[in-house]
């Protein structure tokens, strides 16, 4: 409806908050999209892969065979599509698969499993490997390729001018993340102040990246670090979110005020890097004089905002560390658990409503380095974590989706609660390899944890 009410006329505010509010779905259409990214290497030599030759482009040709239909982008395949999944690349060749919308975690694991599988066999072929680390354990930034997408090199070019760390959030970092909807205005509100506090108790159960060039960083999430140094426009914990009246306009108002990258016409990026999509509304913007802005362009400029919750016409969670095969299905079953069941997400956000503004960030910032030991309202992160796993282990029973083998989802949260009732992160098991069988050498970790 949006878009044919302003296709004879210049988008207003409402129409931008009309598109966010066109995301409700009644309940049972609720689904959840799950994302992960991994890093590609050479077998053997353990280097970061190209886009050609015999490198990124050829894993995306040897895909084909599997149904999945190529996306470029000039000369380039830049994508696959197989019915609404898609395969992508990252800056620096991660390699992500963005699952399509699915009603169970048993639908989600099979796909992330079949996906995995048809990788393999082409990954195989060419000598290639896949590791599941939030932060790259040994390459400089100045290794990776770059791949040949458009908006990737405006990006490049922008990020030094607003943060210390941006490029390597591009090239080194990979992330596993769930999207989940929302009934309405209410239930989004809900929904993206729980998850967006909890967000830190995910990143310390999910943190995964200790290694940065070959030897520990002192972090156990190097990934999450790099997000505190990224751009300060775009990223971070967003106060305004608990804040009274925080609602579709809020959050509009706010992304109309994220500095833009670019603009797409005719299949072409242009950098419009740093300028305001207020005055593209107005027609005035420097890079696009007398162009306005379509809802396309409203919804391309939304993937731009970086924040640890996500709001599009749904909500995406981004607060986790990549990691094996086995901890995959783990975020979206988390995710779905806390936010799907009313009970659920009522206990959720009563464990976190009376944490301070100020707790967020700094909390944020704490489990980076503290993981489990890291501590807010009193309590250490770890007996935090154990609640909010029992409390999506209870939502997920309550859901009831019955595997073929009559089994509930709550099962795919086996490794988060060890890892909560053991209160050691993987990131802290991948150090205790380090100092111990593998003798100082983090390149160990291609060899043990591939998939």
């Amino acid at each position: 409806m949006a878009d044919i009410a302003c296709k004879d006329r210049p988008l207003v505010f409402e129409d931008l908050v009309r598109w966010f509010e066109a995301g409700a779905k009644p309940a049972s259409d609720w689904r959840v999209g799950a994302e992960h990214e991994k890093f590609v290497f050479r077998l053997g030599s353990h280097e970061p892969v190209p886009y050609e030759p015999a490198g990124i482009k050829a894993l995306l040709d040897g895909l084909t065979r599997y149904g999945w239909r190529p996306v470029s982008e000039g000369d380039n395949v830049i994508a696959l599509e197989r019915g609404k999944a898609s395969v992508s690349l990252e800056p620096g060749g991660q390699f992500e698969l963005s699952g399509a919308p699915l009603e169970t975690i048993h639908e989600i694991c099979e796909e992330t499993g079949g996906h995995l599988q048809e990788v393999k066999v082409v990954a195989d072929e060419l000598g290639l490997g896949f590791l599941g680390l939030g932060f790259t354990p040994t390459w400089r930034r100045d290794e990776i390729p770059v791949m040949p997408k458009g908006r990737y090199k405006i990006m490049r070019a922008y990020m030094p001018k607003v943060g210390g760390m941006g490029l390597d959030m591009m090239f080194r970092t990979c992330t596993v993340q769930a999207n989940l909807d929302f009934g309405s205005e209410a239930d989004m509100v809900a929904k993206f102040r729980t998850s967006l506090a909890l967000q830190p108790i995910a990143t310390a159960l999910f943190a995964n990246s200790p290694f940065v060039e070959g030897g520990p960083s002192g972090l156990l999430s190097s990934r999450a670090n790099v997000w505190t140094d990224t751009d300060p426009d775009r990223t971070g914990m967003l106060d305004f979110v608990f804040q009274d009246g925080f609602g579709f306009e809020a959050y509009a108002r706010y992304a109309l005020d994220v500095p833009m990258y670019f603009v797409k016409r005719d299949g072409k990026y242009v950098d419009v890097s740093g300028q305001s999509f207020r005055d593209f509304m107005d027609g005035k913007l420097p890079g696009l004089p007398g162009v306005r802005p379509t809802l396309k362009d409203w919804a391309d400029h939304t993937t731009t905002i970086f924040p640890e919750v996500r709001l599009k016409q749904y909500l995406e969670m981004r607060g986790a560390d990549s990691g094996p095969w086995s901890r995959l299905c783990a975020l979206p079953a988390l995710w779905m658990g806390l936010l799907y069941d009313s009970a659920a997400l009522a206990a959720a956000w009563d464990l976190c409503k009376d944490w301070a503004i100020s707790d967020h960030e700094r909390l944020r910032a704490d489990v980076a380095r503290l993981g489990l030991k890291a501590e807010v309202g009193g309590r250490t992160v770890q007996d935090v974590a154990k609640d909010v796993l029992a409390i999506a282990r209870e939502g997920l029973k309550r859901r009831n989706r019955l595997s073929g083998g009559l089994v509930d989802e709550s099962g795919y949260l086996g490794e988060l609660h060890e890892i909560a009732e053991s209160g050691i992160t993987p990131a802290e098991r991948l150090l205790e390899l380090y100092n111990g069988p593998w003798a100082g050498d983090a390149g160990k970790v291609y060899e043990a944890f591939a998939y």
